[in-house]
């Protein structure tokens, strides 16, 4: 096509966004920072990671354009691509506190994380997305999305973040990819050979007409020009992450259990009038509910015996702890949900749009307080939702508006402390978990933590399980193990010597004593995630790429 922004690479579109004479690139391939995670599993590396940073002007505005080179690795994000994006957008982040207005502008074309280097990548799109979040308070922060690849599983999140989001007709958006929702619950669920049901679900002009897109462009570098000066120009708006009580609205309106179609959502999400949601706090019910580990942990750590909820898959409650209101959070299972494919304990639309509001709520109350109440998440999570109506819906969007909820708050001055008590996979963890200002975990052989279930990982990289086993003997970032994981640094506290599924009283007094401890260190710190580069695993090298390229990065600044 004559002009078109998506047949362009990622360096290129780059270039035919700004202004002729001001493309200046950070990091490129002459410095060499590629993956070190690829070549020990058979990869040929690329020497810019696939990532393109280059500052410049559009229309005489001082720009940061990040762009994604989807034809390396699928677009995915490791240590070092994350590193580069979330660099680059901290330091835009302190020019932008200086009084130096720079904008982000951030070209998707990616499959999320990057399965090779799973771990960092998690850690990496948290790192991104909380960077989004804070720069939000100074400057409109504009995602674009031309095409070919999309922009897919943990950057679906990120770009849901986003001011405004922009996109041509060639382009997608969705957290899971049909191959997974395939993979995890059947052909019945979503036929991956069905090209037409997957453009009319998650192409951009659905997109657009059900909220998750702004606005929708013609595949000329022009017209998208056209588009990013306008968004760069229009006044502030609220984020599409705070629309809860429309969300919730509508998903107590919709019945999953009736047949639907793209076009007949488009006009149910149309007649949806949004209406006050009660905040649903847990309170004392019957001995009969859940008794997963993040409902176990819940009901230790409150002290309620039997804890029922309004939304059952979502507990939440204030509670004393050493004269401080502390409030706690936890998604569980409920076999009984209107909406299957949470049963089990997996973060889908509702248990993401009712965190963010329990959240938010919290920030509300004590918005004119000078000490702002500890929020504890009790993190036992599975993954995301898989579901064809979960994609049509938008859980990209309900899972982004509970992480910006969680970091929201904890830029606002909450601690925010995960533990981990169970298993922390995908984009649940994203959504509730990886704002953490502080995490901890226990000690437990049967955690897993990591971006893709085993099945779904093999059939993604083309690999068998077993060979996934043996990457992993290299790789501790793709390893399920939560020892593994706490050999990158992210944790604050690993607990060992915790009868995971039989606490006993001795057992919460040290997870208790622990998150007290953790809310304690979090007082005069920075109210970033810059904690987790500064453990000792992460200076002993467990980030060791990640400091690099964020070194490097400041030199050329």
């Amino acid at each position: 096509m004559l002009n078109s922004f998506v047949e362009l690479n990622g360096r290129d579109r780059a270039k035919a966004l700004l202004d002729e004479g001001t493309f200046r690139e950070l990091l490129g391939p002459l410095d060499k920072l590629q993956s070190p995670h690829l070549e020990p599993q058979g990869i040929v590396p690329q020497s810019d990671d696939g990532i393109i940073l280059a500052v410049g002007e559009i229309r005489k505005r001082k720009v940061l354009i990040i762009s994604m080179e989807g034809a390396f690795q699928g677009g995915g994000i490791g240590e070092v691509s994350g590193a580069k994006i979330s660099g680059a957008l901290e330091l835009a982040l302190e020019e932008n506190k200086k009084g130096n207005t720079l904008y982000p502008i951030m070209i998707f074309d990616t499959g999320g994380v990057r399965l090779q280097e799973a771990n960092y990548g998690l850690l990496a799109i948290s790192e991104i997305g909380a960077q989004v979040v804070a720069l939000r308070k100074y400057v409109p922060v504009v995602g674009l999305i031309p095409g070919r690849v999309g922009a897919f599983g943990g950057m679906s999140i990120t770009a849901e973040l986003f001011t405004t989001l922009i996109a041509t007709k060639k382009a997608r958006l969705g957290l899971n990819g049909p191959e997974v929702i395939e993979q995890e619950a059947g052909v019945m669920e979503f036929d991956s050979s069905d090209k037409a049901l997957i453009w009319s679900t998650i192409g951009a002009n659905q997109r657009q007409h059900t909220g998750l897109i702004d606005d929708v462009v013609e595949d000329t570098t022009g017209a998208v020009i056209e588009a990013v000066d306008a968004a760069l120009g229009a006044p502030v708006k609220p984020a599409k992450t705070e629309q809860t009580d429309f969300y919730l609205t509508l998903l107590k309106a919709l019945d999953p259990t009736e047949s639907w179609t793209p076009e007949r959502y488009r006009e149910f999400y149309k007649q949806q009038q949004p209406v006050k949601q009660p905040i649903p706090l847990a309170k004392e019910g019957a001995a009969d509910a859940s008794d997963g580990r993040g409902y176990r942990w819940f009901s230790l750590l409150t002290g309620i015996t039997h804890p029922v909820s309004d939304v059952p898959t979502v507990l939440a409650a204030d509670v004393e702890k050493n004269g401080q209101l502390c409030r706690y959070i936890s998604i569980v299972p409920d076999a009984e949900s209107r909406f299957p494919r949470v049963r089990k304990g997996e973060v889908g639309m509702m248990e993401g749009w009712t965190v963010a509001q329990i959240v938010r709520d919290a920030i509300l109350q004590d918005e004119n307080s000078e000490v702002k109440r500890p929020i504890i998440a009790v993190i036992d999570v599975p993954s995301q939702a898989y579901g064809y109506k979960e994609e049509m819906v938008g859980i990209s969007l309900a899972l982004a508006a509970s992480a910006d909820a969680y970091a929201t708050a904890r830029l606002q001055g909450h601690p925010v402390i995960g533990v981990i008590v169970g298993n922390a996979i995908s984009g649940g963890f994203l959504a509730h978990g990886l704002q953490s200002n502080r995490l901890i975990a226990l000690d437990d052989g049967k955690i897993n933590i990591q971006a893709m279930s085993k099945a779904s990982a093999a059939r993604i990289t083309k690999r068998t399980i077993a060979e996934l086993d043996e990457a992993t003997k290299k790789v501790p970032a793709m390893a399920y193990d939560v020892r593994s994981y706490s050999t990158l640094g992210p944790l604050y506290r690993l607990l060992a010597g915790i009868q995971a599924d039989d606490p006993q009283r001795g057992d919460v007094a040290t997870v208790e004593q622990t998150i007290s401890e953790a809310i304690d260190s979090t007082k005069d710190a920075p109210r970033d995630l810059g904690f987790r580069l500064e453990t000792k695993e992460a200076l002993a090298g467990g980030r060791a790429a990640t400091l690099k390229v964020r070194k490097a990065l400041s030199e050329q600044w």
